[in-house]
């Protein structure tokens, strides 16, 4: 993903004919998937696409980004590690846009992919987001954020955050939890702390003791990666 494809899948005009063929379906809420998408043009770009969605559909819309800003809401988080497989241009596009929300970054691990996101593997996620969140001179991140609705990372988020004590969360997440919100209902799922308030203060998945390691992290073909994260 490059900063010039990111504006280009975000275009209103484009976004406009996307939201007006699914109103054949009446859906209740449109949500825009696409984090770089969502965050390239800035808290104010970010806006104006709920806006233009919203106006082609005439129902409720949200973007990926616009629900990342309402989970560390939700959170309280003030300050966040980030992992994206994006390049250097794209992932501080990133930083910018999380820093003019009122939040610190304090440590970034980034992949520099242009494509095949959905080959990277739990294994490269999980190094990654021990990377990003080695306490810097930033201080310690109140929780992690997995960037990227291509990027494979669902299933390791109740694994890092009994490693890392702190919540993490990813892109696909927050999308589908703000979705539901606007529905009136809550998505669910065990030990993930955006959505389980008992999993918020230092998350242990059953059976581990304080201290422990983090579980191997089995590899998923390619062929069911595709499959679940095209």
């Amino acid at each position: 993903m490059s900063l010039d494809l990111a504006r280009m899948v975000s275009e209103h005009e484009t976004l406009g004919d996307a939201v007006r063929t699914l109103t054949a379906v009446a859906p209740e809420v449109v949500a825009y998937a696409c984090t770089s998408g969502s965050f390239v043009g800035g808290v104010v770009g970010e806006r104006a696409t709920c806006e233009a969605m919203s106006r082609a559909g005439a129902v409720p819309a949200l973007t990926t980004s616009g629900a990342l800003l309402e989970a560390l809401v939700e959170l309280d988080v003030r300050r966040v590690a980030l992992v994206t497989p994006y390049t250097v241009s794209v992932t501080r596009a990133l930083e910018n846009y999380v820093a003019r929300a009122g939040v610190t970054v304090t440590g970034c691990a980034y992949m520099g992919l242009t494509r095949h996101i959905w080959k990277v593997t739990y294994r490269e996620v999980v190094d990654m987001a021990r990377r990003a969140a080695v306490r810097g001179r930033l201080g310690a991140a109140d929780a992690l954020f997995l960037s990227c609705t291509n990027l494979p990372t669902y299933d390791v988020i109740p694994q890092l955050e009994a490693e890392l004590r702190i919540p993490v969360i990813s892109a696909n997440q927050v999308t589908m939890w703000a979705a539901l919100r606007r529905l009136g209902t809550r998505a669910v799922g065990p030990y993930q702390a955006l959505i389980d308030e008992s999993a918020r203060s230092g998350t242990v998945l059953p059976g581990q003791a304080s201290g422990s390691v983090l579980p191997e992290v089995a590899d998923v073909s390619e062929e069911k990666q595709q499959e679940g994260w095209t």
